[in-house]
């Protein structure tokens, strides 16, 4: 990935991992325990958002590097990176709900359904770091 700068590429794995860190550091074991409007569940949307917006910030500017045209929304950047070769299909699947979860967050956060939260906040950290991972091994090319 020539364009990408490997320095910038750590800095926002290195943000990601403090918005990641910081969801699991309030996120309760139970899913009942996730209660709307308090600070746990505050402080979990507003990192994982952040932590989302991030990895879909790296999939729009990795394909513009990776000269695959400018996608048009976020689920298509990862679209995009999967023809490529470069995302699985079920990888690409969930990243495609992260960005869904973003958009939700951003347009409609007193719908959300705490129980929705809970799991992406406990699953969807891993799909982060794994896209993050397939960046880190473009850039090193």
């Amino acid at each position: 990935m020539g364009g990408l700068d490997r320095q910038l590429l750590a800095e926002k794995v290195a943000a990601v991992e403090r918005h990641l860190g910081r969801v699991s550091e309030r996120l309760p074991a139970e899913p009942s325990r996730l209660l709307p409007n308090t600070d746990a569940s505050d402080v979990v949307i507003l990192h994982l958002w952040q932590a989302v917006q991030l990895v879909i910030d790296l999939a729009l500017a990795a394909c513009l590097q990776l000269d695959l045209g400018t996608p048009e929304n976020y689920g298509d950047a990862f679209a995009r990176l999967r023809d490529a070769g470069h995302l699985d299909r079920e990888l690409t699947r969930r990243l495609v709900r992260a960005a869904g979860f973003r958009n939700q967050v951003a347009h409609a956060y007193e719908k959300l359904d705490m129980t929705r939260v809970h799991q992406a906040a406990e699953r969807g950290p891993d799909d982060l770091r794994a896209f993050l991972t397939v960046l880190e091994r473009l850039a090193e090319r």
